[in-house]
């Protein structure tokens, strides 16, 4: 598949992808939609900001298209993060817009109320994350009866973050005959274990590497002492054009350098677990529309934080394991565009980024601090 105008879908889905400017799919939504859309069971592993969003949101409204629209949830999308489940939600409104076909989004941190209020005015596509969906089950709020189609997205960190048992119960909870997509930017052994269990003869999909950060982005590593830090990161920020994502490894460090780089003068916010929804809505939504050319994350944003031209992404300090680096490596050089990643490691810490590249298999280039 080539182009959108190659799949035979309804009027409305055509003319909403053609509006919106999806006209060139990318390589995961060329291999992933059209057994997609043939019903086939999916497992796809690709780096981030490869497209897989509209890879699973297209043949899943396709498919709820061609039936009646009854009453009750036809589809159940899984996140890991409430931001990734709002941005999901983002593409699904431009896409099914005309189309009769509602979704709501079942996250926490945000009002309940509005959300049941949602899936009570007939919404048939649930967007949610695991907790909050498995809170709604058990206390008898919504009904998966009637699922004919799940899709999982970022399944590996779904489960890194403990979610198997929710998981577990919402599959339990569903019909067995259902269309089931895994969207993941890995298959280790634990989410090797569900493909086996719930999934029917799969196609399997493997978009470029998986175990490291997409040739489009360049990695530096500078030795810089705890106290040089930020002296290191402003110098950056003076010297380069565009927008930064940094990494701290605590909600208390992040909230600090925010505030840190706010006194000299730099836009930038924090965005963490302690913070409140609205919080975190307005964070990512100034750093998206440019408010804020500088926002501070911890590991909860690695898979959340969907934007598009991210310049710069910084490891403040160092990530807890070599996946992770390549989780937040992957926020900039998206779609094709260029970006760097930078990391900065303390002279006790050259141990953890041997043991960062040998586990990835690259080599960092070493860079030094110009004063």
């Amino acid at each position: 598949m080539k182009t959108f105008d190659e799949l035979t879908l309804s009027p409305t889905l055509k003319s909403n992808l053609t509006r919106h400017g999806f006209t060139v799919p990318t390589e995961v939504q060329s291999q992933a939609i059209p057994p997609a859309l043939e019903g086939h069971d999916v497992v796809a592993t690709a780096q981030t900001g490869t497209g897989k969003t509209l890879a699973f949101v297209l043949p899943l409204l396709e498919a709820l298209s061609k039936k009646p629209i009854f009453p009750g949830i036809s589809a159940v999308i899984l996140s890991p993060t409430r931001e990734l489940a709002i941005q999901i939600e983002e593409t699904f409104a431009k896409v099914a817009s005309g189309t009769g076909i509602r979704a709501a989004v079942v996250v926490g941190g945000m009002n309940e109320r509005a959300q049941l209020n949602a899936v009570r005015k007939g919404a048939q596509v649930l967007i949610a994350t695991p907790g909050r969906l498995c809170d709604f089950l058990d206390r008898n709020l919504v009904n998966l009866a009637m699922v004919r189609m799940l899709v999982l997205d970022e399944a590996d960190r779904m489960l890194d973050m403990g979610f198997r048992p929710a998981i577990q119960l919402i599959m339990g909870a569903m019909k067995a005959e259902r269309q089931t997509m895994f969207f993941s930017a890995t298959i280790e052994s634990s989410v090797a274990h569900l493909i086996a269990k719930h999934l029917k003869n799969p196609v399997r999909i493997s978009i470029g590497s998986a175990t490291r950060p997409a040739d489009e982005i360049d990695l530096h590593v500078y030795e810089v002492e705890q106290d040089r830090k930020l002296a290191l990161l402003q110098k950056m920020l003076r010297d380069e054009t565009g927008s930064f994502l940094v990494f701290a490894r605590t909600k208390r460090g992040a909230d600090k350098l925010a505030k840190r780089l706010g006194a000299e003068g730099v836009k930038a916010a924090a965005i963490h677990g302690d913070r409140s929804q609205s919080q975190r809505n307005q964070a990512l939504k100034g750093f998206q529309q440019g408010s804020y050319r500088v926002l501070v994350a911890t590991d909860v944003a690695a898979r959340g934080i969907h934007v598009e031209g991210i310049a710069h992404v910084v490891n403040y300090d160092l990530p807890q394991a070599p996946e992770d680096f390549i989780h937040r490596a992957g926020r900039t050089g998206r779609a094709g565009a260029r970006g760097t990643a930078s990391t900065f490691g303390t002279r006790s810490e050259r141990s953890e980024i041997r043991r960062i590249e040998k586990a990835l298999n690259l080599r960092l280039e070493k860079r030094l601090m110009v004063a």
